[in-house]
């Protein structure tokens, strides 16, 4: 099974949920990688504030830096393909790219009820409003 590598812009924890503004984008994003890994794809998140090195290593990320600046994060691969540079793709984009063969009405009838939270602890929207970062 493919296995996808994320490398996102800098932010204060490995998947941005966190402080009183949360982007619903990010939300949904964990979201849906957390969906990813239940259906067995292996997902890394490589962020620019924690491991800045390893964007400097990787040519592609490299080049999509040079060319767009921050603005061209994330940048995701599966596997060595670049897959999308700048957005945060919607959950059918990323199974197209992980290689998943659901139906498309599996795919967009799962909820976000729970999401990922900024320490890895998974919570549901009810705590979300409740519960701090890190």
């Amino acid at each position: 099974m493919t296995h996808l590598t994320i490398y996102d812009p800098a932010m204060c924890c490995s998947t941005g949920i966190c402080g009183a503004e949360v982007d619903q984008n990010l939300v949904d994003f964990a979201s849906d990688l957390d969906w990813l890994k239940s259906q067995g794809v292996e997902v890394k998140r490589i962020n620019l504030s924690q491991e800045p090195a390893l964007f400097a290593e990787n040519g592609q990320v490299k080049a999509v830096l040079e060319k767009s600046g921050v603005e061209g994060l994330p940048v995701i691969f599966a596997g060595d393909v670049l897959q999308s540079s700048g957005q945060y793709p919607a959950r059918d984009a990323l199974a197209q790219m992980a290689d998943l063969t659901c139906d498309q009405s599996a795919i967009s009838s799962q909820t976000a009820t729970k999401s990922s939270g900024c320490c890895g602890e998974t919570t549901t929207d009810s705590q979300k409003e409740t519960t701090g970062c890190c």
